[in-house]
């Protein structure tokens, strides 16, 4: 995507979010045990799902926005698997045939295709709820008010009025004539406020007063936008091989794209904009916030 960012410039940001991906699948592991007996194909079910890499974008969120107040990395890191452990159902549930009916997922089969349409709907169901379970443990924070808190904002972002919600409204966009309002609605819900969240639980951790909660949600709004349309990009741009899921599938389907309302250059130009907005919501941390501004250009800069 055009900007002025280079690669070299993002190096802080991929070592720092290398690390905290392999500290999230280390605590996955062990949040997810496996388990003999009958039960054990869905808990193995949930481990394919949740443990089977990623860029683990949104633990980095939850970690990077705790370091600007000093939260203690065992919290955020586990605030941060609850949030890839929605984001990962999320994903198991998108795949079916009844939804987006893929059979690709980071390059590998989705979890309905290795395993079965049965096993991947439980093993969506358990990851949702094991999130709040890893949310409400005191491991989490000792301060049940702030506990309280955390499950509160992962169920809205997730919710109807959040992920699900922007869902329902992407399966039937086909038929709707998205104008680009509505597409922005549609993604700040189904990928946005998941996003967001991460940024706004860090902060929460950090005991932040609301109005830098606030602050923060906006950029994670910003960057899950950018994030989405240059999604929309690649998915004209860019081969299976190199994204690890179908490509192509928008347009074969007739949805509303921001490629198609507003062309490949419109849509690039938009979602540049947008990184730098994320990052203006940032100014008042200085320095401490480098990493969170390269997050927002590796949003737009990304291959896959």
């Amino acid at each position: 995507m055009n900007n002025a960012v280079s690669a070299s410039d993002l190096s802080l940001f991929k070592s720092e979010l290398t690390a905290i991906a392999e500290a999230t699948n280390a605590e996955l592991d062990r949040l997810l045990p496996p388990v003999a007996g009958p039960e054990g194909r869905v808990v193995d079910a949930m481990r394919y799902a949740a443990l089977d890499g990623g860029k683990r974008l949104r633990p980095f969120l939850a970690c990077a926005a705790g370091d600007l107040f000093d939260v203690p990395r065992a919290r955020s890191l586990r605030a941060a698997c609850a949030i890839e452990m929605v984001h990962c159902y999320s994903l198991v549930h998108d795949d079916l045939p009844a939804m987006d009916d893929d059979d690709l997922r980071r390059g590998r089969p989705t979890v309905h295709r290795k395993y079965d349409e049965a096993t991947a709907i439980l093993a969506g169901d358990a990851l949702l709820t094991e999130a709040f379970a890893v949310l409400a443990d005191p491991a989490t924070h000792p301060d049940g008010a702030v506990r309280a808190s955390l499950v509160a904002e992962l169920a809205r972002a997730s919710g109807a009025a959040g992920m699900v919600g922007g869902q329902m409204i992407d399966l039937a966009a086909a038929t709707l004539n998205l104008d680009e309002a509505g597409l922005k609605r549609l993604q700040n819900l189904k990928t946005g406020c998941l996003i967001a969240v991460g940024c706004r639980m860090g902060a929460i951790l950090g005991a932040a007063s609301p109005f830098v909660v606030e602050q923060l949600g906006q950029y994670g709004m910003d960057m899950g936008l950018a994030f989405q349309i240059a999604d929309d990009v690649l998915d004209v741009e860019s081969t299976a091989a190199e994204t690890g899921k179908a490509t192509g599938k928008d347009a074969a389907a007739g949805k509303d794209t921001f490629v198609s309302r507003l062309g490949l250059e419109g849509a690039k130009n938009l979602a540049n904009t947008l990184a730098l907005q994320a990052g203006n919501h940032l100014a008042s941390f200085g320095k401490k916030a480098q990493l969170l501004q390269q997050a927002a250009m590796f949003a737009v800069t990304r291959r896959n």
